[in-house]
């Protein structure tokens, strides 16, 4: 068993630019595990850095000076936030206090529903077991609202937080923005002579998480948004709340759609029943997560890495519980470093008769 290990060390990492690649991974990985939440808010400034490079590009490329673009580019993006704040923010905040309001009658019609359901099926539902299973849902449903109540007064804390992250964030994607290639080249001199491969999974990482973060928010906007005005003018209630968490559900692959399909038909079949209105609502609702999963994510994902949506599940769970929401985020560019990382290794090193073939 030693020596199979011993074979398979040699033929791996004999090479000392494999070597470098998995000292540079696990020291990465350290830092993330030790300091990733005081890290926080540079990681939140490179994925807005990478989200806005892109017309910072464009507009230098047109002639601008790179200082120029950012700080036009910056002022847009700043505006555009507080205009979001301002118009969406409120109401958001006004349609999730009435559906909290709300939810006790929700909950109750809930009830009085499955209550009814051994008059109609004595032969498959009994009453007591609707009971039991009420019981202790409603145990559970007190012992979350607890929790919910400590976590908000809990998070008053973070309020210095928030201030932190709104002064210190756009001024670190001003800079990162601004002295792109500076910072490039001082981080490029801190890696080993022996960077051939750390140099192509970089290579192969930075283009794959650019086109991941700018598709990724562009789907959000657009299914967010298509959603909204779906259920607006099917009028159906909490619309705009509603199509942010479709639009936010496309974080999550796979398990999001499913997730969020749940408060979309609660809040449906509350308002109309079992009425045409609700099936023509969840086939409206199908059509787009349909759209969306076979139209609009080719298009924006076309360079993407095509991975088995079992390793996209895997990911999600994995870098999930690692890291919380940036674990959910980065759970497809991560898993496209994985196979990034297990190409470079596998393939052919310089001195081998297949490389110079």
């Amino acid at each position: 068993m030693f020596r199979l290990f011993e074979r398979w060390y040699k033929r791996k990492f004999s090479d000392p630019d494999s070597a470098m690649l998995l000292i540079m991974l696990l020291v990465s990985s350290l830092l993330l595990l030790m300091w990733g939440g005081i890290l926080m808010p540079a990681i939140v400034a490179a994925v807005i850095a990478y989200l806005l490079d892109w017309p910072v590009s464009k507009l230098a490329a047109m002639g601008l000076s790179r200082g120029l673009a950012t700080i036009l580019v910056m002022c847009g993006f700043v505006s555009v936030c507080i205009l979001t704040f301002i118009g969406v923010v409120p109401v958001i905040t006004q349609q999730s206090i009435n559906l909290i309001k709300e939810t006790p009658q929700i909950w109750a019609g809930g009830q009085d529903w499955l209550l009814h359901l051994p008059e109609h099926y004595p032969e498959l539902v009994q009453l007591t077991h609707i009971q039991n299973m009420l019981d202790g849902v409603n145990v559970k449903i007190v012992a979350f609202a607890e929790k919910l109540l400590s976590a908000s007064f809990s998070s008053l804390a973070g309020i210095g937080m928030l201030l932190i992250y709104l002064i210190l964030v756009p001024l670190m994607v001003f800079f990162m923005l601004k002295d792109k290639t500076e910072l490039v080249q001082n981080f490029t001199g801190l890696l080993p002579t022996e960077r051939r491969l750390i140099k192509q999974v970089g290579t192969e990482m930075n283009t794959q998480i650019a086109n991941y973060i700018r598709g990724k928010v562009t789907e959000i906007i657009i299914v967010g948004a298509v959603s909204a005005i779906t259920f607006a003018f099917m009028d159906l209630r909490y619309a705009l709340l509603l199509g942010v968490l479709v639009g936010f559900s496309v974080l999550i692959p796979y398990i999001g759609a499913a997730v969020v399909t749940i408060p979309v038909a609660i809040v449906a079949l509350f308002q109309w029943g079992i009425s045409p209105e609700f099936w023509y609502l969840m086939v409206a609702y199908g059509i787009i997560q349909a759209l969306d999963g076979n139209v609009l994510v080719p298009i924006l994902f076309s360079e993407a890495v095509s991975l088995h949506p079992i390793y996209i599940i895997i990911a999600v769970l994995f870098f999930g519980g690692l890291w919380g929401f940036w674990g959910v985020f980065f759970a497809i560019p991560l898993a496209t470093l994985v196979k990034a990382v297990s190409s470079a290794w596998s393939g052919p090193k310089p001195a081998d008769p297949v490389a110079q073939v």
